[in-house]
């Protein structure tokens, strides 16, 4: 499969890094097409401006600002988000991607006369995350969790009907020790590198996916 992996962290050094190197490292060890996006270090605008709003719904003239990340995102067929929990959420630089690149006439349509949404990424069949979390996992899920949600509940519609979604996580980061992200990694890169072999969906026979 072609897979997307998003990544969004503005430390080289941090722990999210090493998540996004391992899961790049293990889907092109299992056989995958691999294509990474480094937020900043693409030095993504996430600020919508004035003239980006106003173009909003003007197919076309709505993504001149951002047709290359538009271009990796129609190639893809399986998306990995890592990045970490800030406030219970995305990262803004994160946010920004979603509200400037999955736009209209890219990840959906408008249709009819009550503008009913219509998914236009139907090329995608997989949807994952690997976030860190400073809160515990009861503390996360008493706020709802809005940054999962965000991507698994608000993404996955606009996908394949038959989309598959995993989530891993690493609760408790400001306590974490040595033994818990070494713990962590392993359970991310076993995950990746265990996905079925490119060009096969879940479901399908060769050729088929």
């Amino acid at each position: 499969m072609r897979f997307l992996v998003i990544y969004c962290h503005p430390v080289a050094e941090s722990f999210c890094n090493a998540l996004h190197h391992t899961v790049v490292e293990a889907l092109g060890r299992a056989g995958h097409e691999v294509e990474a996006l480094d937020l900043y270090a693409e030095d993504f605008q996430p600020v919508m401006t004035r003239q980006e709003r106003l173009d909003y719904h003007e197919s076309g003239v709505n993504i001149r600002t951002v047709e290359p990340f538009v271009a990796q995102l129609r190639r893809a067929e399986a998306l990995v988000f890592v990045y970490p929990t800030w406030w219970y959420g995305l990262p803004a630089m994160l946010k920004g991607y979603l509200e400037k690149v999955w736009a209209l006439d890219v990840a959906f349509t408008l249709n009819g006369p009550n503008q009913v949404i219509r998914p236009a990424l139907q090329h995608i069949r997989r949807l994952g995350g690997v976030s860190t979390y400073g809160a515990s996992w009861w503390w996360t899920r008493w706020v709802g969790d809005p940054g999962r949600r965000t991507l698994i509940r608000g993404l996955k519609p606009l996908c394949h009907p038959r989309c598959r979604t995993t989530w891993l996580a690493h609760y408790n980061m400001d306590v974490s020790t040595p033994e818990s992200r070494r713990a962590f990694l392993a359970r991310v890169e076993k995950h990746y590198l265990h996905l079925e072999p490119a060009g096969r969906v879940a479901g399908t026979a060769p050729g088929q996916g």
